[in-house]
């Protein structure tokens, strides 16, 4: 598919853009939903199909593929409701405040398709104007409904028996699957790091294989956070036979959701080895991709298949859109965070959308809150944390563990694997905390904090869309969890869809007066305060050679970052203020306290 627009709207929580593609698709707007959680699915095809007039049979509870076939079902309706509302719109007139209009209106101004609109809107001889209408009809199409996977994610179910189904029962696998068997034509966005087992997974489906002419219904996109990972996993896709249409880079820190930082390797540097060895990453996986169809009796391409690159995490401005599109080639720029504020896009209450149009830089932070140890972007203040914490005052810390889609690898205390969030565990640990005899009172409370911050998010990031779309049970759960990155302290105006498309493109600027670094400086920042944070926690007395091993190529890497940005920001950012913001992050990484010998 042919972009028509520049920019994506990528995954946000799970909730929150689980229906973007019925709100923004038939308008040419590309989208990305999670396939988290099944049964919400399950409960939005329900809604969706009465809303939409459509036949609605429930998948049975008891049914061993539920998951994957929820999937399936939501899916094709998202699907079927897109479709209506383009042919609706394809077969509307060109008058102010259609839907045909607006989908014009939004389109960048270099695009050909919307210079060729407005020269239809110049023109005045009837038969040339109505030619000109019927080919800008017959050249746009709707945007893509992609999906994603967090391939780490792939919990094992069980039968009423305790008995584990086979593998292909997995969450992530079943979520496969689901994708599979779909009408869709679009794709599928793995996240999260490699899965060999899932990636074999994806070889059994014919929809992923390039048929003789080199078409795909099914797509990869594979989401990474530096050019290593892309080789290694384009490699091993190719290597059965699995093509990736694109790569999607994102900032290891300045981002929304779970943030995966790198050895200090930020976001300027990474883009420009894509940039750099593009070709070599093609023509390395092609030839692979070659080998593979050979050796399982497929016919093999003359020509390498259409191979994407795409960056997210941290844009504000349409200066940096563009600076991503033409200095690094990207072909599609990530816009989440801002879209939060836009409430006919996303499912966001009225509670959070106050809390994020209010959100100062402070209230902004890296947490601890997910149960899956890994750094999460949230806001202070969100009902959620407020939630834990009258239970923890209560004395009974933890979740009741509704949706169970994080019970995934610890069994500390458990033959099977709970939840970090869970009341069970949290019980566990704090017993064991307990036992310890810690006497320091700091010491002690450090430690409570550690076990007690982690929240439920399965129900946290699912539940905007309960209540947005109305369909709230009394036993849904009440706190919400909301994960924007950094750059929502920038952003402070409710805003209507057009307005959002027009700041990306620069017709407007909605940012507030807050003095807002450029994307590459903030990042840098926030890995200039991740290394000060991690070795402020180790003692240097203790500092074990990996970790030194580690400070020291993280500092470098940043070091290496500050050469790249002196020569690369000119290009772009006119303004000065990167300059001494530079100079700052280099006098902060030259006083690390890093013990400089390592024992042998």
């Amino acid at each position: 598919m042919t972009l028509t627009h520049t920019f994506h709207i990528p995954v946000m929580g799970i909730g929150y853009t689980i229906d973007t593609p019925i709100k923004v698709a038939h308008l040419g707007i590309s989208s990305v939903l999670s396939l988290g959680d099944d049964m919400l699915l399950e409960r939005l095809r329900e809604h969706y199909a009465q809303k939409f007039n459509f036949d609605f049979t429930p998948i049975s509870k008891s049914d061993i593929d539920k998951r994957a076939k929820r999937i399936t079902e939501y899916l094709n309706l998202v699907n079927k409701i897109v479709n209506v509302k383009f042919q609706e719109l394809r077969n509307s007139v060109f008058e102010k405040a259609t839907e045909l209009r607006k989908y014009m209106e939004m389109l960048p101004d270099v695009s050909s398709l919307k210079q060729e609109y407005n020269r239809m809107l110049q023109e005045q001889e009837p038969l040339t104007r109505k030619r000109l209408q019927d080919s800008i009809k017959k050249s746009i199409q709707p945007g893509s409904i992609d999906v994603n996977v967090m391939t780490k994610l792939d919990r094992i179910n069980y039968n009423s028996k305790g008995e584990a189904y086979p593998v292909e029962y997995n969450d992530a696998h079943a979520a496969v699957r689901g994708f599979a068997n779909s009408e869709l034509q679009s794709s599928l966005v793995l996240s999260a790091g490699l899965s060999p087992r899932l990636f074999s997974y994806i070889a059994t489906f014919e929809s992923f294989f390039p048929d003789k002419n080199g078409n795909l219904t099914k797509k990869i996109i594979l989401k990474v956070s530096d050019y290593r990972s892309a080789l290694v996993q384009g490699k091993m896709l190719a290597k059965k036979g699995i093509w990736v249409s694109e790569y999607r880079i994102e900032s290891g820190l300045n981002c929304g959701g779970h943030a995966f930082a790198s050895e200090g390797y930020t976001l300027g540097l990474i883009l420009e080895e894509f940039k750099q060895n593009r070709q070599d990453l093609i023509d390395t996986t092609h030839q692979l991709l070659n080998e593979a169809l050979k050796s399982i009796g497929r016919p093999v391409l003359n020509t390498p298949l259409e191979m994407k690159i795409s960056a997210q995490g941290g844009v504000g401005n349409f200066n940096e859109h563009r600076f991503l599109s033409e200095y690094y080639r990207i072909d599609s720029v990530g816009w989440g965070t801002p879209f939060l504020l836009v409430p006919e896009v996303v499912n966001i209450d009225k509670e959070n959308l106050s809390l994020l149009t209010n959100a100062k830089e402070e209230d902004l932070y890296l947490s601890g809150i997910s149960p899956l140890g890994v750094p999460f972007n949230s806001v202070r203040g969100n009902s959620k944390d407020k939630q834990r914490d009258e239970r923890i005052k209560k004395g009974k810390p933890g979740s009741p563990c509704k949706s169970q889609f994080l019970k995934l690898y610890n069994t500390e205390f458990t033959e099977k694997p709970i939840c970090e969030a869970s009341s069970q565990y949290q019980k566990s640990k704090i017993q064991e905390l307990n036992a310890m005899h810690i006497t320091d009172v700091r010491e002690y409370q450090k430690r409570y904090n550690k076990i007690t911050e982690k929240t439920c998010i399965c129900t946290g990031l699912v539940r905007t869309a309960y209540s947005e779309n109305k369909i709230l049970k009394s036993s849904d759960e009440d706190g919400v969890s909301i994960c924007p990155g950094p750059n929502i302290a920038y952003f402070s105006k409710i805003s209507s869809l057009e307005e959002m498309v027009g700041h990306i493109y620069g017709r407007i600027n909605i940012l507030n007066d807050t003095y807002r670094p450029n994307m590459f400086m903030k990042e840098f920042g926030m890995y200039v305060d991740y290394i000060e944070k991690e070795i402020a926690e180790c003692s240097i007395n203790e500092m074990t050679d990996k970790q030194i091993k580690h400070f020291n190529t993280f500092r470098d890497n940043l070091l290496a970052g500050i050469d790249y940005y002196k020569t690369t920001l000119p290009l772009f950012d006119t303004h000065t203020q990167w300059k001494s913001e530079l100079e700052h992050y280099n006098q902060r990484l030259q006083l690390l306290n890093i013990p400089t010998h390592i024992t042998a």
